[in-house]
């Protein structure tokens, strides 16, 4: 007997991007609440950064309602007639300037489908490309990164109930949204056994001038050379350290942010709520 109002939903929970050429904040946005559709679910939008009124607005997948708790038998008195698949934007757009000087936006949802948008035509979509199936806990998720040719995906088929499932990293050429190169991560053990060990890229990427950081669930941080793919270098951080302030610092998963680098240092955080692990490393190409 309670009245129920829509739309609701379309919320955004990853960073905003900000064009400052064009006086235009970008933000990709989640899936809907309720039954009732919205035209800004599941989608970039743009927003003037004077006013904050609506630029423009590029759906990719319109009626994908989902809340955490609905379905598999369960009923609840809030819960959408119909559950979509739950595809949100979860990281920032990537605002990319190409070798030309040309613009693009590069935005992943967790649909596993990475897309190319036209700033300068008011978002008019350009290109998709399917990397990998999605799910819930997101094909793409945390962030990809992109220099002036390529953007570089990581990609996860991680299973919350399981706590396995595979992943890689793959990168596309922005101006056409050509697949470029792909590599699986290798199915190993986790540090910590079988149970629960998954190779799923979730975390952000990172990338510097010929290399990209990727790390994964079960603790193995790789960099790829840009061009090819190649891994270049990887570490095992789900392990024990001896902390610098004193008792053990412990490895895990790699998640949520991407790595830092600055001054000539990568820094790594490896831990996370799907895995054990509070371990800060830092490391240097001299070891210093």
């Amino acid at each position: 007997g309670t009245q129920m109002h829509g739309p609701a939903g379309g919320a955004v929970f990853a960073a905003p991007t900000i064009d400052a050429k064009r006086g235009v904040l970008y933000a990709g946005t989640g899936d809907g609440y309720t039954s009732e559709g919205s035209d800004s679910t599941d989608a970039v939008i743009a927003l003037d950064l004077g006013t904050g009124e609506r630029r423009w607005t590029s759906q990719v997948l319109a009626r994908d309602s989902w809340i955490l708790g609905c379905g598999n038998g369960q009923a609840g008195a809030n819960c959408p007639n119909s559950l979509g698949p739950d595809y949100d934007f979860a990281s920032p757009p990537i605002l990319a300037k190409l070798r030309g000087g040309r613009q693009m936006i590069v935005a992943g949802a967790k649909s596993g489908i990475l897309y190319g948008f036209d700033p300068q035509a008011a978002g008019r979509r350009l290109w998709r490309v399917a990397l990998v199936h999605g799910s819930s806990n997101g094909g793409i998720l945390w962030g990809p990164a992109a220099d002036a040719q390529l953007a570089y995906v990581a990609t996860s088929e991680y299973d919350y109930r399981s706590g396995r499932g595979p992943g890689g990293i793959s990168a596309v050429d922005i101006a056409t949204g050509r697949l470029v190169w792909t590599h699986a991560a290798p199915v190993l053990d986790c540090a910590w056994g079988r149970e629960r060990c998954s190779q799923g890229q979730i975390a952000a990427v990172t990338v510097i001038p010929g290399a990209v950081f990727s790390g994964a669930l079960d603790g193995r941080l790789r960099a790829y050379r840009s061009r090819d793919g190649k891994v270049l270098w990887q570490f095992d951080t789900a392990r024990d350290f001896p902390a610098v302030n004193g008792g053990t610092a412990t490895g895990g998963g790699i998640d949520f942010g991407g790595q830092i680098v600055a001054n000539g240092m990568l820094f790594v955080h490896s831990g996370s709520t799907r895995t054990r692990g509070h371990a800060l490393l830092a490391f240097s190409v001299d070891g210093r």
